[in-house]
């Protein structure tokens, strides 16, 4: 009888320190959201190079554009300083899984990066625009109105927009330029009459070339959302992204960077 005793004591002993165990096992851990908190400041990485969304100032070594404005927000939101990490397009999946940064400042969701990235809900949609020269506005109201015989749209050669104009424009001519040349200069050239880019790069064109223009009428094409890249496998990080988000989105203020950086 004491032997069974000693045997049910031992046995319930290491129940005990079984469950303990499996519930320090199960604890989680402590939030992204948590330890920004406590750190007293966010670490964004971002490229600085993606005109006008990041852009860098290498004289003063500081930065600016539409999701700069976005990450500050967001710091100034969560009540922290934002400490600024320079990426590169190459490793900004690597960037995250590493440590290097709690959230990248913005990019394209993809399912290739969606694979060992998180990413929170979107909050632009970028595409397609034709760009012209706007002393052909008043001819060229739409997409169709560059898709007929003797139109000649440049692209850069091995680029999607190289495809994509391809299917937009089977009855127009599609030439191909090869780098160091470009289309929009084909375009400025009056070699071609339009060329197309995402509206994110045609934005900056407009500003910089003040003879370009994107067609008025012309919707979006080729849509893709732009996300914040954030760590797999923390849920009130992620959470908290998306709320602020949608809260964002609801006050205008994408809106609002959207009217100021990309013209619309």
């Amino acid at each position: 009888m004491k032997l069974i005793k000693s045997l049910l004591t031992v046995t319930l002993c290491g129940l005990v320190a079984l469950s303990n165990s499996a519930f320090a096992q199960a604890a989680p851990a402590k939030s992204r959201l948590q330890t920004i908190l406590e750190r007293g400041s966010i670490r964004v990485g971002t490229t600085g190079d993606f005109n006008p969304m990041s852009i860098r100032d290498a004289a003063t070594n500081s930065y600016r554009g539409f999701d700069i404005e976005a990450m500050e927000q967001l710091a100034k939101d969560l009540g922290v300083k934002v400490e600024w990490v320079p990426a590169e397009w190459a490793t900004l999946v690597a960037g995250i899984t590493a440590n290097r940064y709690d959230i990248f400042s913005g990019a394209s969701l993809s399912m290739a990066r969606a694979r060992t990235v998180a990413f929170s809900d979107p909050y632009i949609e970028a595409g397609t625009v034709p760009v012209i020269r706007k002393a052909d506005a008043a001819r060229i109201n739409g997409w169709a109105d560059l898709n007929r015989g003797g139109t000649t749209i440049a692209v850069s050669l091995g680029t999607v927009f190289e495809e994509q104009a391809k299917a937009h424009f089977p009855q127009a001519t599609v030439r191909a330029i090869e780098k160091p040349a470009t289309g929009y200069q084909e375009v400025l050239a009056g070699r071609a009459i339009a060329t197309i880019t995402s509206n994110v790069e045609a934005a900056t064109l407009v500003k910089t070339y003040p003879n370009l223009t994107t067609v008025a009428k012309a919707e979006l094409r080729n849509k893709r959302p732009f996300a914040y890249p954030l760590p797999q496998g923390d849920p009130v990080w992620t959470t908290f992204v998306n709320n602020w988000v949608a809260l964002k989105k609801s006050e205008g203020f994408f809106d609002t960077l959207e009217a100021k950086w990309l013209g619309r």
